[in-house]
């Protein structure tokens, strides 16, 4: 580096000399990338700017196209993305016939694109790269944009397209003999066959990777390789090769410091604990996994964030959802009840205006509010007559149980206070610490009626279902346990809505 520096500097001095704009203008472009490669961002920024100003004074608009193209790698690379997308349109307006320029150009685009959320554009983008590329004859550029069309078809579901895109990249990678590109052509294909369900080929697609990246010494890419190899086990129901599998994506992930890699092995751990009913280490493992996503670049690792997170968030509703299911399951008279309260408090949380990660929280509460039940005898849940004060003090336990269940479990959203004060009331007579009035969490306090309301309103072991207004009449009673705009909200929805069949 310290020679190239020398040398370019040569070459500018000698240039501005000399007057050769050309050869001035892609000296200082070419010194300013290697300055940014050396993190000096604010030499490298001056001498695209200094390369581009030569360039327009000498009328050579292809060259003033590449220093704006690296003036625009530099903002991508640095954050300011809504610039960088304009810097790069500006070039390749710019760069008119240059086809190997717009290609890269068009390639740029797409990886904007891509990383926020724009999948159709950045598939636009990508075929424009690909066509310059193919009337250029550059096979490994058509080989890249194959792949990343690939990708990009396989996140839209378009099987049939990244099946016929993969299919060609894979084949002139092996022609051209770029073993490294083959490599991740056959491994995210394999995530292609997986989704269609053809294990065999999943797996024989990521094996055949995993031992390219072992020759090549690519630790990250074989993070990825063990993470599908792991998948196809848990789809396949090996579950102890699974868990070795996705251990060991997670350990190479980790070792690298591929903070993507190891936060999707993460969340693939999860799911097959989920499959196994281990679901307090499904939940460890989506936590951490959450807590990854949050620290992605979207910059560097190239990838929608947003959408990532969302998916993971749709994976810890699905394993939240499923654990207060199974514990309902050994009781027909309640079965229902955690999803039926979650729909209530939702509705109650919108009429109060939460904002989404409010209502987030609220939900996952909801489907965990009586997971200490799992603690109490059945003899006692399951009681056809009223319990007594012996039975009822047991009973009384199940929201501190459901909080020590969770001791080791973290969340990215504070559970636990609805699990431990749901049936605490405004007035101080609910359980298990008689907190009163502010004292309760709002999110509390909103389960507290809608539970409430669903016992109400739904066939019970000791009694049938109440009709609506008499199920009314008594939460309009009772209507000091709740903090009045609660009950207000309540009243303005759940209590006016469409009833589930008890």
């Amino acid at each position: 580096m310290p020679e190239a520096i020398e040398a370019y500097e040569s070459a500018i001095e000698a240039a501005t000399s000399n007057h050769e704009r050309t050869v001035l203008s892609e000296a200082c472009r070419r010194l300013g990338v290697i300055h940014f490669l050396g993190n000096d961002v604010e030499k490298a920024r001056a001498l695209c700017e200094r390369s581009f100003a030569v360039a327009t004074d000498a009328g050579h608009d292809l060259l003033a196209a590449e220093a704006l193209n690296a003036l625009a790698g530099i903002e991508f690379q640095t954050g300011d993305i809504s610039h960088a997308r304009e810097t790069f349109l500006r070039a390749l307006s710019l760069g008119g016939e240059g086809l190997e320029l717009r290609a890269r150009i068009e390639q740029n685009l797409g990886i904007l694109a891509n990383i926020q959320g724009d999948v159709a554009g950045a598939l636009a983008h990508y075929q424009r790269s690909l066509d310059a590329c193919r009337t250029l004859g550059d096979e490994k550029g058509c080989s890249i944009a194959y792949h990343n069309l690939g990708m990009l078809s396989a996140d839209r579901e378009l099987w049939d397209d990244a099946d016929r895109y993969y299919t060609q990249s894979i084949a002139i990678a092996e022609s051209i003999g770029d073993v490294h590109l083959r490599g991740l052509c056959l491994l995210n294909h394999s995530e292609v066959h997986l989704a269609r369900q053809r294990y065999d080929t999943a797996r024989q697609n990521a094996e055949a990777a995993l031992g390219i990246f072992d020759q090549l010494g690519a630790r990250v890419d074989k993070a990825d390789a063990y993470k599908v190899i792991g998948v196809v086990f848990r789809e396949t129901g090996r579950h102890a090769l699974a868990e070795s599998r996705l251990r060991a994506a997670i350990e190479h992930a980790v070792s690298t410091g591929s903070v993507l890699s190891e936060a999707e092995s993460s969340r693939e751990l999860a799911r097959l604990y989920q499959a196994m009913g281990r679901n307090q280490e499904a939940l460890t493992f989506l936590n951490s996994a959450h807590r990854l996503f949050g620290r992605l670049d979207a910059r560097r690792d190239l990838v929608d964030v947003d959408a990532k997170r969302a998916n993971l968030e749709d994976t810890f509703l699905a394993i939240v959802r499923d654990w207060g299911q199974s514990i309902e399951s050994a009781d027909s008279y309640t079965y229902g009840h955690c999803e039926r309260v979650a729909q209530y408090a939702i509705e109650v949380a919108q009429a109060l205006g939460l904002d989404e990660a409010q209502q987030t929280t609220i939900r996952l509460g909801a489907y965990l509010h009586d997971l200490g039940k799992v603690r109490v005898p059945h003899e006692i849940l399951n009681k056809a007559g009223p319990l007594t004060a012996d039975e009822f003090a047991v009973m009384q336990m199940h929201p501190v149980w459901g909080l020590e269940l969770l001791a080791t479990v973290e969340f990215p959203w504070d559970l636990k206070p609805i699990i431990r004060w749901h049936h605490e009331k405004y007035d101080g007579s609910g359980y298990p610490d008689r907190l009163r009035g502010e004292e309760i969490p709002l999110s509390a306090q909103i389960i507290c009626i809608v539970d409430v309301f669903d016992a109400l309103t739904t066939t019970r072991s000791y009694r049938g279902a109440l009709p609506l207004e008499e199920a009314l009449r008594r939460v309009r009673e009772s209507r000091g346990w709740w903090r009045p705009d609660v009950y207000n909200a309540f009243m303005r929805t759940v209590a006016l809505g469409e009833r589930p069949a008890a």
